[in-house]
Formats: structure tokens, sequence, C-alpha cells
């Protein structure tokens, strides 16, 4: 696949790049993400309000909604589609105030979720639904975090090299799904 205007950003994601992108981009992206979806956001919620430290730094991180599948032979990791986004909707508050900076998800959010983004100067991508398999092919490696009897949910971090993801809600208010509508 070729995106001819996509920006190439690193992760962990600055605040300066954040601030650089708009709805509309793509985006090539490189680096260190978390995966994380529900469960594993209830987890790292409940273990911070323990005061118990999570085992990776969540400030400047980019969140990708994603439970790969069992690994093929010869693979990183299995088939890796990004989740329903809203349903991590009623954590952004808790993950953005510890300085997540970027979310990787399908589909549009809630209204306060698409508030919360430019409250905190977040950016939210949108990764293809239905090609899990060859997303898999962007991610380098992968390491178990955290909470393995979450199995597929539990806490990973990948390395990603160059995952294609569209800007879907930017820093200052553009919106992806509301040009859509427009047009």
């Amino acid at each position: 696949m070729y995106f001819p205007e996509a920006r190439i950003i690193q992760a962990p994601i600055s605040q300066e790049q954040v601030l650089d992108l708009e709805a509309g981009q793509w985006v090539r992206l490189f680096g260190a993400v978390i995966l994380a979806r529900d469960t594993t956001h209830q987890k790292l919620v409940e273990d911070l309000a323990k005061e118990i430290d999570p085992p990776v730094p969540l400030a400047g991180s980019v969140i990708y909604y994603a439970g790969p599948t069992p690994v093929p032979p010869y693979r990183v990791v299995g088939s890796i589609g990004p989740t329903t986004a809203q349903r991590m909707d009623r954590f952004l508050p808790f993950f953005f105030g510890q300085g997540v900076r970027a979310t990787i998800g399908k589909g549009e959010r809630s209204r306060e979720a698409f508030e919360l983004h430019q409250r905190y100067r977040a950016i939210y991508f949108l990764a293809c639904g239905g090609a899990a398999a060859y997303l898999s092919r962007f991610i380098t490696a992968c390491e178990l975090l955290a909470y393995p009897e979450l199995g597929t949910q539990a806490l990973r971090r990948v390395h990603l090299a160059g995952l294609p993801v569209l800007v879907a809600y930017d820093a200052r208010g553009g919106n992806i799904f509301h040009y859509a509508v427009k047009t």
C-alpha cells in the first residue's frame, strides 16, 4: 500500500508532533506503543488507584486498542486489528491525565471523548478495521508487560515499523468524521 503524503512519526510522541498533526493526514507510525483493551484499562486504573506504578511509563505514550491473536510460526505477532475505540472512552480522562498523547482504534468516539482530545491536546488515530492480518506486518517486536491472565487483553508493548494510520481527531478540534458528514 502506498501513502504518498504520509507523515513519519516516531513514538513515544512529543507534544510538538501532536500539535503539528491535522485531522485527515496520513501517518506512518514507528516506535514503541502500548497495546491495551477494555479489561487492561480497568486493571491499570485499579492498580494506579492502589499506588502501584504502571509497568511502562504512560507519559508521552501511544495506546493502540488491540489484542493480538496467537502467534503463527515465523511471525512476531498474530493478527492485530484495532478494536472499537468508543469502548475505552470512559477511561480517557484518566489516561490523558497520566500523559498519554495518542490513541489508535477504529470508529467514531463519544462527544466527550472528542472534546477531551482538545482539552489534553491529544490525537486519535484510526487504523484500518478488517485488515488485522495485514497490520501485523508492521509489528517488529511484541513483549508482554503485565496481566498475562487476560490473554489477548494482556498489557503489551509492540514496536511499529510504519503502521499506516489516519488522524481522526487532532488537538485543535479537527474531526475527520465531521468532514465526512459535510462532504
